[in-house]
């Protein structure tokens, strides 16, 4: 169990709810997973209008904390707008703040991201920044006093996997509030390692909504996210550059 601000969770898999090609298959693969914590784009649900189309209908989100985002927002004030959108509409105040820098790569604003923080910190949110694996930054937004750092893996919906480990792991050894690992995961190898270089959480959505079968993957995330952590907790052994033998040698009678 861990816990980000006053919620507590068992889970450690936080799944994303777009991108699935239909109701049905998103509604199972959100039963696979096991998770606890749904999150949306705020821009792309319909939270007062109730004649449109709701993305996420077949769910009871009674069950779940929903984990509301600002994607979509360039620049700090845009992102405290999207929040208050959702928190009027009575969806869990603990917020992901992400204020896209870069159209291309799609890359976290560093520093339009902090003021959104410092705005949502002082207005009494659950603050969750997304960023990129910016050792000095997510130090600054702890000191800051936000609630959870969420860097990237790699750039987001690209599925490569964890490019800088060491940035990582030196996010995680430093950080005294939970690290969620967010983007760029795509397979349950990924999920494992990061939770075996000590990460908190994973965030997922492209790497489940877009697998050929995204229910199995699902799965596969869940148990790649349980298995990584029971591996961290376990301690691996060394890495060395000699072998050493496995079964020991004195005693041993030799023909």
């Amino acid at each position: 169990m861990f816990n980000i601000g006053n919620l507590k969770f068992q889970s450690r898999l936080f799944l994303g709810t777009g991108k699935f090609d239909d109701e049905h298959v998103q509604s199972a693969a959100i039963a696979a997973s096991g998770t606890e914590v749904l999150t949306f784009a705020v821009r792309r649900m319909h939270l007062y209008d109730r004649d449109l189309p709701n993305p996420l209908a077949n769910v009871d989100l009674e069950q779940f904390v929903t984990f509301p985002n600002t994607a979509g927002a360039k620049t700090a004030e845009e992102a405290v707008r999207i929040a208050e959108l959702a928190n009027e509409a009575g969806v869990c105040d603990m917020i992901k703040v992400e204020v896209i820098g870069d159209d291309d790569t799609l890359l976290p604003d560093p520093f339009e991201t902090y003021k959104a923080c410092e705005m949502l910190l002082a207005k009494g949110y659950i603050v969750c920044p997304y960023i990129s694996d910016d050792v000095v930054l997510a130090r600054r937004l702890e000191a800051l006093g936000v609630h959870a750092i969420m860097p990237l893996a790699s750039p987001i919906g690209t599925g490569r996997g964890i490019s800088n480990p060491l940035n990582l792991r030196y996010i995680i050894e430093k950080s005294n509030v939970p690290v969620i690992v967010d983007a760029g995961i795509g397979s349950a190898k990924d999920c494992a390692e990061a939770m075996e270089l000590g990460a908190d959480a994973i965030l997922l959505n492209s790497a489940v909504s877009r697998a050929k079968d995204p229910v199995k993957m699902a799965e596969a995330m869940k148990k790649g996210i349980e298995a990584g952590r029971l591996s961290y907790e376990a301690g691996r052994i060394p890495i060395k550059y000699n072998a050493v033998q496995s079964s020991p040698s004195e005693g041993l009678g030799f023909l």
